[in-house]
């Protein structure tokens, strides 16, 4: 899932990644009556850059409340581990045609049951080209979707879902793949309401203001708050995995981390995920409690090949030319205080199977002499003109760091290099979105599900939702395809041989890993941070 803002890591191993209330369900904003199973607990968020409905969702603005208003087949632990949730079963004999048995009783929060069609009828929705969704990508392995994940022009359902009966449906893939249940507790594959769509079968506006789920909470009666937090209250209704030890949540959206910081310290925050590059080297002796651990959220920076001298042959020259100039060591210790770790590949240290011996990560090296020279080398195609920029959100605490790595590509090629800041975070994702933004930018990933694939293909295939950089390699495709229908060692040996090709090609620059740099308020209790480096928020207690 797409970083809204810099997030820091959970140091938990691996494993995967509204509910509105109808016109009248309850709850409150206030804190209660003192019990901790009263308690609201505030954390930062920041505002969704779409609306709350799971298949429209890629980033943690949105993402993170609609983990909470949804439950979907299965959960994740905090280590990474899954339980079933809304699921009884999930079964094959060939890891190719999997049934689906529902528990008995799911509701909805307007009341109505949770059913197979439920499941079934979001996926169409949510793959059908025509209603745009971000998520289509994660479709495309079931039979009867294109290679975007999208079901064919003029289709409007998946030929691989059928219904069984009320509580079982069935999934044909593609291929074999073996992982497959594991991706199934990401919010993409979350089931919807009938309330959810319009007469012309379409998802309202109003459902993505105020969605209704099935998850541990609902929003309160002052819901979606545009620009200043989403408030939800638990579920009373809810019976799965994640039952709340608190009496709701509210994601309070901060300008900059440095507020949320202060608010943190001064009592008015409980729960930090992201300490601010300004408190870095005093956070873990404030009056807080301090979290300091290996994460899953990888960091990078992406150079659209539709950039003057960033295609072809030269752009591949000037893509190593910038990462061997970016000393990621000097930038992790000075900026980050040791929070964060240099990359090694394109996924993160806690997965399975991870390996810091890839080919070709040497590129990510610092090596000003062989910059300069894969600089000349692009020169001889094309000399070099303008200037390079990395474009970032200041809401998000990345100026230092982006200050700091283009000053070393100034320095090490000799060329004007800089930051181009945009105010907010949705601001820069509409120029990314609509492709008009005319420098590189920062991005990151923080992961939907367990697997170092979840790193790969929905950033870097042809076509996904989140390949930022429309990049494109058959070869890739395919390795990665290949993958996902390999167990074990072979499985891990081709995710190498994907990531080999991806550092010939750098569809982005892989920077660091960040660490859990995180904060709780001295009052409050059980905060564990998860695989994906989010709290577990149903556990927290004050």
């Amino acid at each position: 899932m797409r970083l809204t803002r810099r997030v820091r890591l959970a140091g938990v191993a691996l494993a995967a990644s509204a509910l509105v209330l109808t016109a009248c369900s309850g709850g409150s904003d206030d804190e209660g009556s003192g019990d901790a199973s009263d308690a609201i607990i505030s954390v930062n968020g920041s505002e969704p850059e779409n609306p709350l409905i799971p298949t429209a969702t890629n980033e943690t603005g949105g993402g993170n409340p609609i983990q909470n208003l949804f439950a979907g087949l299965v959960a994740y632990n905090a280590d990474g581990s899954t339980t079933n949730e809304v699921a009884e079963s999930i079964e094959s004999d060939d890891a190719t045609l999997w049934t689906v048995t529902l528990n008995d009783g799911w509701t909805f929060t307007d009341g109505t049951p949770v059913t197979a069609e439920s499941f079934v009828n979001a996926w169409n929705y949510g793959a059908d080209p025509a209603n745009a969704q971000l998520n289509a990508y994660f479709f495309y392995p079931i039979e009867g979707t294109t290679e975007e994940g999208n079901t064919p022009e003029g289709v409007s359902t998946i030929s691989g879902l059928t219904v069984v009966d009320e509580s079982t449906f069935t999934i044909q893939l593609k291929k074999p793949e073996s992982d497959f249940p594991l991706r199934l507790g990401y919010s993409a594959y979350f089931p919807l309401p009938e309330a959810a769509y319009g007469p012309d079968g379409k998802i309202t506006a109003e459902y993505g203001e105020r969605p209704i789920g099935n998850g541990p909470y609902m929003l309160s009666e002052s819901g979606w708050e545009h620009d200043v937090q989403i408030s939800m209250v638990t579920n009373p209704d809810y019976e799965g995995a994640r039952t709340p030890a608190n009496g709701g949540l509210t994601f309070k959206f901060y300008a900059d981390l440095d507020a949320a910081y202060t608010d943190l310290v001064g009592g008015d925050l409980d729960v930090l995920d992201t300490v601010p590059d300004s408190a870095l080297a005093t956070f873990e002796t404030d009056d807080v409690q301090a979290f300091n651990d290996p994460g899953s959220v990888f960091q990078s920076f992406t150079i659209p090949e539709t950039l003057p001298h960033f295609s072809g042959e030269e752009g591949k020259l000037r893509r190593q030319a910038i990462s061997y100039a970016i000393n990621r060591e000097e930038v992790t210790d000075k900026i980050f205080d040791g929070t964060r770790t240099p990359a090694s590949d394109f996924t993160a240290p806690v997965l399975d199977g991870w390996s810091e011996e890839v080919e070709g990560n040497e590129v990510l090296t610092f090596d000003e002499e062989k910059a300069q020279e894969l600089w000349a080398e692009a020169d001889a195609i094309s000399p070099w003109t303008g200037s390079f920029q990395i474009a970032y959100n200041t809401d998000g605490g990345h100026k230092a760091w982006v200050d700091a790595t283009t000053n070393q590509i100034k320095n090490a090629l000799d060329i004007d290099s800089s930051g181009a800041p945009y105010a907010t975070f949705d601001e820069l994702r509409a120029k990314v979105n609509d492709n008009t933004i005319t420098t590189a930018f920062r991005t990151g990933w923080q992961a939907d599900y367990p697997s170092m694939l979840n790193y790969l293909g929905p950033l870097y295939g042809t076509g996904a939702g989140s390949n930022d950089g429309e990049y494109t390699n058959p070869e890739f495709d395919t390795t990665i395809a290949d993958a996902a229908s390999t167990e074990g060692d072979d499985r891990y040996a081709l995710i190498e041989d994907a990531q080999a090709i991806l550092f010939t090609d750098l569809p982005a620059i892989p920077l660091w890993y960040s660490n859990i740099a995180a904060a709780a308020a001295t009052d409050v209790d059980n905060v564990e941070f998860t695989w994906q480096n989010l709290p577990d928020y149903y556990k927290i207690t004050k």
